[in-house]
């Protein structure tokens, strides 16, 4: 197999700040603006299907606008799999009013199809039902539609209609500032916030598995998804067409999920920004030889990858999170990330909550941002060959045993119980939610962290939980508990339609980002051969 080698080299630190020095900083009442100042935007993944629950094979709706060029709606790896984007804004109520509205907007161009509520799909058929997305003539609309044929050659085209919730979060620059001066760091304000954001991403890494036990809502899925595959699940009680772990959280997280032997090989540092890229940078020039058994092109010249090497591009590997840089048109996000730093994190790993009518509220997104500033503030020594081993087998055990009251994890040399584990973290995140209280003049904050205590101590009101126990109780199959929720929040939305200028809005969107992709194809001037050579030149 091949392996890509890394350096755990750990580069030198700083003086360090303790967590309590930071809140203090951070306290100051004439310095809210810090912490007011945090911007989230969602990401919300979500399949299209007909009215008996199977994998919609419409084309994306024009109605909607083009997927290419939207703003706020396009598509993911399938025709059939819609993704809403909400603008980064400080306010989460800003950030769930536009998710909602998007669901409303887009309800009403959808006609009888439903939008699925799970993270993992149903009543899918073979491979090649699953039509993969499309985004117009140009070239880049022809690479995006390449990259997808070949993630579904490498991969198969099931692995990628698992949806999910992808969270992106960033501090204002004052709160770097007031850190950098405190610490007496010389660097530039970017290296410094660039190290900071992957301090938040080895300390989220390491504690990514109580996100999974707290947050985990795909305890459960539809045989239809394993087929003949081996697997770990069993069937749920005499239910032969559901199949599950009884203590699972997340199986999208698993081997069933984003999963690749290839990428195992791949081991990616995230002690400092170089290795970072410097790791991703050979995955797109090393040559796999199982993926140049499938060829570049078909027969009839048709790209059945963009190429052969063990990523086709960076967004390829995946990650529960990933250091993030807005990169312009043309420009690779590796390069963007190396020309000017870390400009945000993109968590990954937030399963659709069923039981939600937009997979998420505000409560969650005041759990993330607690979760995420104490990964920032906390100190987050690099990480080593021992800890680079445990933190994918805790993610294992969470994600399939995670509720098992005896189970534990591993943290250094010793095994600790999640729920002790996790307690303690939930105490040492209550300053950091009171900090957050204090500034937003609410107590949100510390509120949802002794939701998330009861959820410790008892996990039948995790959202996992909470979805086996309908199952049971209306002795529902995975894919008619699935059905029953896509219904139900359907008619929520549809109770409520947009507005009329919330429509005309919309439509307008729809038509300038039509007449955008119109534009980009007219204004090709180079053949996909040669557009291709040069974004990987």
């Amino acid at each position: 197999m091949l392996l890509l080698k890394i350096s755990l080299a750990q580069p030198k630190r700083d003086s360090i700040l303790s967590l309590d020095a930071k809140l203090n900083i951070l306290s100051n009442p004439a310095k809210a603006d810090r912490l007011t100042g945090i911007a989230r935007g969602i990401e919300k993944e979500s399949l299209r299907v007909e009215a008996n629950g199977m994998l919609a094979q419409t084309p994306h709706p024009a109605s909607l606008g083009a997927a290419l060029t939207h703003p706020n709606i396009t598509t993911d790896f399938s025709e059939a799999l819609l993704e809403f984007i909400t603008a980064p804004s400080s306010s989460i109520d800003t950030v769930m009013n536009q998710l909602e509205e998007i669901h409303r907007v887009t309800y009403q161009n959808i006609g009888d199809e439903l939008l699925w509520v799970n993270s993992m799909p149903c009543q899918l058929g073979s491979d090649a039902s699953i039509p993969i997305g499309q985004y117009g003539s140009s070239n880049v609309g022809k690479m995006k539609s390449a990259y997808r044929r070949g993630l579904g050659n490498r991969y198969g085209r099931l692995m990628q209609t698992i949806a999910g919730i992808h969270y992106n979060f960033s501090v204002p620059d004052s709160l770097w500032e007031d850190l950098q001066i405190s610490a007496g760091n010389q660097q530039s304000l970017q290296d410094f916030k660039s190290d900071g954001y992957l301090g938040l991403i080895r300390n989220f890494r390491r504690y990514s598995w109580l996100l999974l036990y707290l947050l985990g809502a795909a305890p459960a899925i539809c045989r239809s998804f394993v087929g003949d595959h081996d697997h770990r699940l069993t069937s749920v009680g005499s239910d032969t067409h559901s199949l599950y772990q009884p203590y699972a959280t997340s199986l999208r997280m698993g081997d069933l999920g984003y999963q690749s032997d290839a990428q195992s090989s791949l081991a990616v540092c995230y002690n400092d920004l170089p290795q970072y890229t410097e790791t991703l940078k050979k995955a797109l020039s090393q040559a796999y030889p199982a993926y140049d058994t499938i060829g570049l092109k078909d027969s009839a010249g048709e790209y059945q990858q963009l190429s052969t090497n063990l990523l086709q591009i960076e967004n390829e590997f995946y990650s529960t999170i990933r250091p993030k840089r807005t990169a312009a048109s043309g420009e690779t996000p590796v390069h963007a990330l190396i020309e000017r730093g870390v400009e945000y994190i993109e968590v990954r790993c937030v399963d659709l909550n069923p039981l939600l009518p937009c997979g998420i509220d505000e409560e969650t997104i005041c759990f993330l941002d607690t979760f995420l500033l104490f990964c920032l503030l906390q100190d987050s020594p690099p990480t080593d060959a021992e800890e680079y081993v445990c933190i994918p087998k805790n993610i294992d055990r969470t994600v399939y045993s995670g509720r098992d009251p005896a189970l534990s994890l591993l943290r250094g040399k010793e095994e600790v119980p999640l729920r002790e584990w996790g307690r303690t973290l939930l105490d040492e995140m209550r300053p950091v939610a009171s900090l957050l209280d204090s500034a937003n003049q609410t107590v949100a904050y510390t509120h949802v962290l002794d939701v998330m205590l009861d959820r410790i101590h008892d996990d039948s009101s995790t959202p996992a939980a909470r979805l086996l126990t309908e199952m049971r109780e209306n002795d529902e199959t995975y894919y008619g508990m699935a059905m029953r929720k896509a219904c139900e929040h359907r008619d929520y939305f549809q109770a409520n339609p947009p507005s009329v200028e919330t429509m005309h809005k919309y439509k307008e969107l729809a038509e300038k980002s039509l007449q955008k992709q119109a534009d980009i194809e007219a204004n090709d001037s180079l053949s996909f051969d040669d557009f291709l050579a040069d974004y990987y030149r």
